[in-house]
């Protein structure tokens, strides 16, 4: 089979190609969420993605025969370039993301494409896919493709694993899921844990308060650079990114499914807790129109969703090698579970992405007796 010819995206058609792509290749996958196609194009866009502030980033297409066959983004994060080697990124660190080919020839010279743009740009290692941001949709499926991911989580067929390896590329780490029945009460030892928290007046558990939504925010973000900051791949959210996200997650925000931990008045954990909103938007396959978007605003107004999904959950540096992490853990996993059930129909969890070497999350995950559902991986070469 010939090489595909390979250019960069420039005009509206380009984009929309860019963007259709996804859905050619992936449309026949029961398990995959077509994304809605505004949406994705908000996040390649400089003008409505604030990951821009600090990034750059280059869309390439393939096409073989008149037909696009395949595609790529090459991005630097200047952000990243200023993080510590050891954490993961650091200066040369370039990213490719985005991928999506139709055969291994075409994943080579797309792969290819991207590693040369980023070479141009004097990077000298690839990382990928990260697409775009650490933040958003990082690393390719390699376990877990018999069922759905749940809201803000990725799915790629089987194959691109193999062709990725082919192009030269080694794991740089492993990104892990867990799934969790909440219909139950948890062992009786993180019952224990948790009932004695709850007689202990230095600690109060609380609901977030939607109408100081943008106070909140800036709580939960504080703990999150705090408690995440000396973890592999951190980058701090900046203010554009933080007011991107609050506008996409606002109306997934409901204040029984997210906790912020005080001891002695201090807010030191939090945990978010989203309802999988993939599961109303799934059956839409991308389309608001004719009736999509008024079954999502029913949805929203009252969810009903088998399944939480947990994407976020810190607690402060100093805290974090006590036991008293563990246990405001375990309280607002407990809090949430309560309210999550009766209120939303809920019956199963589900915790992550956890980088596969923290052993804290992981101890806590294994102790609530949850189980490995969905591993990714971010890959790495020199170039």
């Amino acid at each position: 089979m010939p090489a595909p010819a390979i250019r960069p995206v420039v005009t509206r058609a380009d984009i929309k190609a860019f963007v259709e792509l996804a859905y050619r290749i992936n449309g026949d996958d029961p398990h995959w969420v077509a994304p809605l196609r505004d949406e994705v194009k908000a996040t390649i866009d400089p003008k409505k993605n604030g990951w821009f502030s600090h990034a750059e980033a280059q869309l390439f297409l393939a096409e073989r025969d008149g037909k696009v066959v395949g595609r790529i983004s090459a991005h630097i994060d200047r952000l990243a370039l200023e993080m510590p080697p050891e954490q993961g990124f650091g200066p040369g660190t370039g990213f490719w993301g985005l991928f999506e080919a139709e055969d291994a020839e075409t994943a080579a010279a797309v792969i290819a494409q991207a590693e040369q743009w980023l070479k141009g740009k004097g990077m000298t290692r690839a990382l990928g896919p990260v697409s775009l941001s650490i933040w958003e949709e990082p690393g390719l499926l390699v376990k877990g493709h018999d069922h759905s991911p749940t809201v803000l989580m990725g799915h790629h067929p089987a194959r691109y694993q193999g062709w990725i390896e082919a192009a030269g590329y080694t794991p740089a780490k492993k990104l892990l899921t867990y799934d969790l029945d909440i219909t139950q009460g948890f062992p009786p030892l993180v019952q224990r844990i948790i009932a004695a928290g709850e007689k202990n007046a230095k600690i109060r558990i609380r609901k977030v308060n939607k109408a100081r939504f943008d106070e909140e925010a800036a709580i939960i973000l504080a703990i999150l650079n705090d408690a995440w900051a000396d973890n592999w791949g951190f980058v701090p959210l900046t203010q554009p990114e933080i007011d991107d996200v609050g506008k996409k997650l606002k109306p997934l925000v409901f204040e029984d499914l997210i906790m912020i931990a005080e001891l002695e008045g201090e807010p030191v954990a939090f945990m978010v807790t989203l309802p999988d909103f993939n599961e109303p938007l799934k059956p839409l396959k991308g389309k608001l129109l004719p009736f999509g978007w008024a079954k999502l605003l029913l949805w929203l107004r009252k969810p009903k969703a088998r399944t939480m999904r947990v994407p976020l959950m810190g607690v402060v540096k100093r805290l974090q090698s006590s036991r008293m992490a563990s246990q405001l853990a375990f309280m607002m996993i407990e809090y949430i579970r309560r309210s999550a059930v009766p209120n939303y129909g809920a019956t199963r969890g589900e915790i992550g992405w956890v980088l596969d070497d923290n052993q804290g999350m992981i101890a806590i995950a294994d102790t609530i007796e949850s189980r490995i559902n969905r591993e990714y991986v971010i890959y790495r070469k020199s170039i």
